[in-house]
């Protein structure tokens, strides 16, 4: 059996390459001087070359798709385990949570190193010769620094630890409800899939929204930028992840996904009367 199209051995391969970015971006992390958001990022962005390294060298761009939900929790951790208070465990909680659905959605639907995301493969057919430059920068970087970006007010509560907050609550609401939203359509997504029977998806959530899976993913950065904001104070950058996060999913996943389904025969009278993301029914035009 080729080990590409083994999901064991795939598996095990891509928990390799993580393993190896983790202990790179340590190294990096410890060996870069000057302020600890700057050493976070240069080795954020370390660890994404090397997995970017391996996804080229097994052919497949989805070796990244595990490290979206992957890195907030290896940044994030060690701070809030080197002294335990209110203020960092909640947020902690907000973070495992939403990465462990992330990450166990991935290893639902990893199908094994020969099977990669069709947006992947769509770009490459689009890009021709600049394929690998799209991969490094569009693919592997742009996502990792939006997360970054995304996870930055964590960091900043992470460090100063402020004191908890009732206020703070209403961010934690908001994120964990988001991690149920995305929960609950990612589980009739897939039961779509096992018996697909239409080629829309018009179920639960899906009814009323044609990407529910996408809102939640926007609420949660929202409910971490809320929750920085009621300890901390508002400050312009504890909402820029939230924002960038926001104007990805609106002006490229959307859209990308959007064209996608708009080759399939009925599409329009599909899309009547959903709304993109929030599940509420609108009148048919």
């Amino acid at each position: 059996m080729r080990v590409k199209e083994s999901r064991g051995l795939s598996f095990v391969i891509v928990s390799a390459v993580y393993v190896l970015a983790v202990v790179f971006g340590y190294f990096v992390f410890n060996s870069v001087p000057g302020h600890i958001l700057k050493r976070l990022f240069i080795a954020d962005v370390a660890a994404t070359v090397l997995v970017f390294i391996f996804s080229c060298i097994f052919g497949n761009a989805s070796v990244y798709d595990p490290y979206w939900s992957v890195q907030p929790i290896v940044i994030l951790a060690p701070f809030a385990f080197s002294s335990s208070s209110a203020s960092k465990t909640f947020l902690l909680a907000m973070i495992v949570l939403w990465g462990t659905r992330l990450t166990a959605n991935w290893a639902y639907t990893f199908h094994g190193l020969d099977h990669q995301d069709w947006r992947y493969s769509q770009l490459r057919e689009q890009t021709g010769w600049l394929y690998p430059f799209v991969n490094l920068a569009g693919i592997h970087m742009f996502p990792t620094l939006v997360v970054y970006a995304c996870i930055t007010p964590a960091v900043f509560v992470m460090t100063e630890d402020p004191q908890f907050s009732i206020l703070c609550l209403a961010g934690f609401a908001i994120s964990t409800g988001a991690v149920v939203l995305q929960l609950i359509a990612d589980a009739q997504m897939q039961k779509y899939r096992a018996d697909r029977k239409t080629p829309f998806m018009e179920e639960g959530l899906w009814k009323y929204s044609m990407h529910p899976n996408y809102l939640g993913e926007i609420l949660m950065w929202w409910g971490v930028a809320i929750y920085s904001i009621c300890l901390l104070g508002f400050r312009w950058y504890l909402i820029l992840g939230a924002v960038l996060n926001n104007l990805m999913f609106l002006f490229i996943s959307i859209p990308m996904a959007d064209r996608r389904q708009s080759r399939k025969p009925g599409y329009e009278e599909y899309r009547q009367g959903k709304n993109h993301l929030v599940p509420i029914r609108l009148k048919r035009q």
